[in-house]
């Protein structure tokens, strides 16, 4: 059985954990249709398009 032959240091291990709370930001498009910022893969939350298509309908007033 496989025993670890000295102590990792609280500094090695935590250089090895540093990375793994870092998160990417959304990336972040405009909608093709009304310009609006939206996340992408996403339905544009102002017109309701999605890949050109019209998936919701938006009251216009």
């Amino acid at each position: 059985m496989a025993v670890p032959k000295r102590r990792v240091s609280h500094a090695r291990r935590d250089k090895r954990r540093s990375s793994v709370w870092k998160l990417d930001a959304p990336a972040i498009d405009k909608c093709g249709n009304c310009g609006a910022l939206k996340l992408s893969h996403r339905l544009c939350p102002e017109c309701g398009t999605y890949k050109g298509r019209q998936v919701v309908k938006k009251d216009e007033a």
